[in-house]
């Protein structure tokens, strides 16, 4: 059973607490995404109604695996979320999955762009670092050529 799917029927009044784990094929990510889930979901979560809302409080903790931007070698990141909160609104009484919502807070604070200092497991530099900085003289400006470059054989399609 999913433990994200909530009966509003039997919901009590002081909320539902639930805490355990989920394995890491609850993300739901394909084998050739650059993030992969490298541990279980940890969840200790209430669940609460409000009105015609449920509000969802806690705490959620997973680890994932990586591919650097830069260096494109792998490392782990541990997404820790301590003060958890979501608010839902109640669309139809009944059953409510959380699954998506859960599943997307933590995929949504992943690094967009993934770096090896980004990983907080096994702190480390990048292999990579320093061999793509900008170099620190400009460049000289360019000299138009004789005939005019591209900007004239652009022209000369107009005509």
């Amino acid at each position: 059973m999913n433990p994200f799917q909530i009966d509003l029927r039997h919901l009590p009044a002081d909320g539902k607490q639930i805490v355990g784990t989920q394995p890491p094929s609850f993300f739901g990510l394909p084998e050739t995404d650059l993030a992969r889930a490298e541990s279980d979901l940890t969840y200790d979560l209430l669940i609460m109604r409000d009105g015609e809302d449920v509000i969802v409080t806690g705490s959620l903790e997973a680890e994932f695996s990586l591919e650097c931007g830069r260096c494109l070698e792998r490392f782990r990141h541990r997404i820790e979320i301590p003060d958890y909160q979501a608010e839902v609104p109640i669309e139809k009484e009944g059953t409510m999955d959380l699954t998506d919502l859960i599943r997307e807070d933590i995929l949504l604070t992943l690094p967009n762009f993934p770096r090896c200092e980004d990983g907080n497991i096994d702190l480390r530099d990048c292999p990579a670092e320093g061999r793509f900085d900008v170099a620190e003289s400009p460049l000289a400006p360019e000299t138009p050529s004789a005939d005019g470059g591209v900007w004239t054989a652009l022209d000369q399609l107009k005509n």
